[in-house]
């Protein structure tokens, strides 16, 4: 399942892979990595619906998403 939570690649240069941090999932600075953006991508995903399940199987709360303003953004 795909849920709409946050998801931020950033390359590091000392690792040589794309990080993945998950905004709404604190607790960890990163939480998944990939050698290509788009198996980091795919990982953060995994991760996610991973995170999901154990929140749901523990009765906890899940995170809310963090929703971009309505408002389209003006590019200068």
């Amino acid at each position: 399942m795909t849920y709409k939570y946050s998801m931020v690649i950033q390359w590091s240069q000392e690792d040589q892979l794309f990080l993945v941090h998950l905004p709404e999932f604190p607790w960890q600075e990163f939480h998944t990595h990939g050698k290509t953006y788009e198996e980091a991508a795919k990982n953060g995903q995994e991760v996610i619906d991973n995170l999901v399940e154990m929140l749901i199987e523990e009765k906890q709360p899940l995170p809310e998403p963090r929703i971009l303003p309505v408002k389209p953004l003006q590019v200068a």
